[in-house]
């Protein structure tokens, strides 16, 4: 036993550190996201508070959401599969660790940056050049630790998940330098329609090429080995792949439909868009044939309950995203509460619920002990998806009746009466993702630092 928290405290560093990550930034995400909503529906609450208006809360929340959260438990679950899928140990556990640490350092400035008012103003990309740079070269961290040890690998043979974790990071230095135009440091920004078609091109990419990519790779690590049976389809796995580095990569431009960009961009953006049917049916049928006949193993493991969940979720936000693409249904969901109900259920109920899936799933074995309760991780289940779920069917409904009263004339401020129960049950169901993202970091702090159990299997 002795030996074995050993080795697990030699190997995974770099795991154990974004597992905490990933844990306490859950926390600062949800509240930020908590008090932009009680906002919404209070508006006087912070009354002249400079640092805590909505315009400078919700890019705290969305960024920390995706960077200090997310992507953060998504990568701690790669940094414990990738050396165990090639066969060999990390090329640097110590590059790995300060890699960490850079990150937190730069999520830290993300914060105290946003919240006093420095910002370039772009959505996604409000952050300012020296984090930029900061975000940028963390992630080529990440990529050169992962593709040194690809290197230096003993299994010949390359499974997917490899695949999206080295696509993820690598694909997503190069378009956040480039949608943040980060060659510009004193404006970060082109000029007029170019800005814009650029910007989407990251923005829409955040969720394409970093978080798909990286919640795909736990997917397809997590469920065949919780079910004990191979990948059904290691085929269907490339052809999701490279179907989703191809179709995804253009469709950023279906938010710039009623925007005088090129007619030729529109009309990729469109017919991708559509086209997504295809590495989201590649992925969802590859899962669920894997688990076909096996969901009582599923449920047994709480790791894989998550992880299972978030395809689900996935499926759902994709007909969202096919759907929202055509000019005519664009006509009624766009810039109101539709796209945030689709972004919620993207974010979190897919790529969210995986990461967290990932994080439970490798605490027993990087910490060579048992989950601290399995009790709380099932807790923290279902007020996460209450709150997604939650969050999803409100907003849709809010978007909806924006949407049509827009249309019939009706003026921006005389709606929001109408829909102001739904911001207060938004808020609501705030607290509860808010309450489930302490007992994960509870659950995990004490697993990795208090936690005395037995060996894991």
């Amino acid at each position: 036993m002795a030996a074995t928290a050993n080795e697990n405290a030699a190997q995974y560093q770099t795991s154990k550190a974004f597992c905490m990550t990933s844990a306490f930034w859950m926390i600062v995400g949800t509240l930020m996201g908590l008090i932009g909503a009680t906002e919404l529906m209070a508006p006087d609450l912070t009354k002249n508070i400079g640092w805590l208006v909505f315009g400078r809360v919700r890019p705290v929340h969305i960024n920390i959401v995706l960077f200090g959260f997310v992507t953060p438990g998504l990568l701690a679950a790669a940094f414990y599969y990738v050396p165990k899928l090639l066969r060999t140990g990390l090329f640097s556990e110590r590059l790995g660790v300060v890699t960490v640490v850079a990150w937190n350092i730069a999520l830290v400035a993300v914060v105290i940056s946003l919240l006093k008012g420095y910002t370039q103003g772009r959505e996604y990309a409000e952050l300012i050049w020296p984090i930029d740079v900061a975000v940028v070269a963390v992630f080529l961290m990440v990529f050169f630790n992962f593709i040194m040890t690809v290197k230096q690998r003993k299994e010949p043979v390359l499974y997917v998940s490899v695949w999206y974790v080295l696509a993820g990071t690598i694909l997503t230095a190069c378009t956040y330098a480039l949608g943040n135009v980060i060659w510009r440091p004193n404006s970060g920004a082109l000029v007029g329609i170019p800005d814009a078609i650029i910007l989407w091109f990251y923005g829409h990419n955040v969720f394409g090429l970093l978080l798909t990519p990286l919640s795909a790779g736990v997917a397809y690590y997590v469920i065949p080995r919780s079910v004990r049976a191979p990948l059904y389809s290691h085929t269907l796995s490339l052809v999701g792949f490279w179907s989703l580095i191809v179709v995804y990569t253009h469709i950023g431009t279906h938010h710039l439909l009623q925007v005088p960009v090129p007619t030729w961009l529109k009309v990729v953006a469109i017919v991708d868009s559509v086209a997504m049917v295809i590495p989201v049916m590649a992925f969802l049928l590859n899962i669920w044939y894997t688990a076909k006949g096996k969901l009582g193993e599923i449920h047994a493991d709480v790791g894989a309950k998550y992880v299972f969940t978030g395809p689900i979720m996935y499926f759902f936000v994709s007909i969202q995203g096919s759907m929202m693409a055509l000019p005519d249904v664009q006509r009624v969901t766009h810039f109101n509460n539709w796209v945030v109900a689709h972004a919620h259920i993207g974010v979190l109920g897919f790529a969210g619920m995986i990461a967290l899936g990932g994080l439970y799933y490798i605490l027993p074995k990087v910490t060579g002990k048992p989950l601290y309760s399995k009790l709380l991780a099932d807790l923290q289940y279902w007020l996460v998806l209450i709150g997604v779920v939650g969050f999803t069917i409100v907003l849709t409904i809010a978007g909806l009746i924006q949407g049509n009263a827009w249309l019939n004339g009706e003026t921006v401020y005389r709606v929001l009466p109408t829909i102001h129960m739904y911001y207060i049950t938004r808020a609501a169901l705030g607290l509860i993702l808010v309450t489930g993202a302490i007992i994960g970091f509870y659950n995990i702090f004490r697993t990795l630092f208090f936690n005395p159990g037995e060996a894991a299997p």
